[in-house]
């Protein structure tokens, strides 16, 4: 994408009026997957108007609800509309959230608990920008949850895990929503390259892979810094999601 492009969409989300979700009226003790639909995210079971979702509400709350009440950093990638930041906002009340969307001209709601960045988290000039922004360093443990829910695309997959999975706190989650697509929609995948599906198996066996995003050190690293991975099928036959916890 050239500056232009970009600079433009960034005009129009500063441009744009937001719904200011810090002066509405929420339930305290709202569900998450209330406030998935309230909000407009698919990966509620129904959306506002009956329509499907993944539904991968239960999966986040098994692995995250014991994070609700603590402070803690969540990193999103491929925010859209800001529907799934908006209800992470609230379901975790003491939570940092930071949206990064090559196009954040979509994005339609606003908190102080939310920061949107305009950026190809898959370029490191970019995310080095990013990471100065937010005063951190490129392999500072800071985030808590990273929720890779962007392109769906198998190399913007790997480059993201690639770049931010280091900046993962112990105990703390990366989280690939999605991954399957590719099996159904052929410009996602990546010629010679195993699908996400094998990927995992082979995480889970540590077993080393050939891979020209993800070289032989880093799979090794890897290795010896994931600590459980859990995936799942959510309610469509392109639905899936991982769960990845770090040591």
């Amino acid at each position: 994408m050239n500056f232009l492009s970009l600079y433009k969409r960034q005009l129009l989300y500063f441009l744009k009026k937001k719904i200011n979700i810090d002066i509405e009226k929420t339930a305290r003790n709202s569900s998450l997957e209330d406030l998935f639909v309230k909000y407009g995210s698919d990966k509620a079971v129904f959306r506002k108007k009956k329509e499907n979702g993944h539904g991968y509400t239960k999966f986040y709350l098994s692995h995250l609800k014991k994070l609700k009440y603590k402070k803690i950093n969540i990193l999103e990638i491929g925010s859209f509309a800001g529907a799934s930041a908006a209800a992470f906002s609230k379901f975790f009340p003491n939570s940092n959230i930071y949206c990064l969307d090559i196009n954040i001209s979509n994005f339609k709601y606003y908190s102080k608990k939310i920061q949107v960045f305009g950026l190809d988290a898959t370029k490191k000039k970019n995310v080095k920008s990013f990471f100065k922004k937010i005063d951190i360093s490129s392999n500072q443990k800071y985030f808590d949850i990273i929720i890779d829910d962007g392109s769906h695309k198998l190399d913007d997959i790997l480059n993201a895990l690639r770049i931010f999975f280091k900046t993962i706190k112990p105990n703390g989650f990366y989280i690939i929503e999605d991954y399957r697509h590719m099996n159904f929609f052929k410009h996602l995948r990546v010629l010679k390259e195993p699908n996400f599906d094998k990927i995992i198996s082979y995480l889970k066996r540590k077993k080393i892979f050939n891979s020209k995003f993800l070289k032989l050190d880093f799979q090794k690293q890897l290795f010896n810094d994931i600590k459980q991975i859990k995936n799942y099928n959510g309610l469509s036959k392109i639905s899936s999601i991982v769960f990845i916890k770090k040591n």
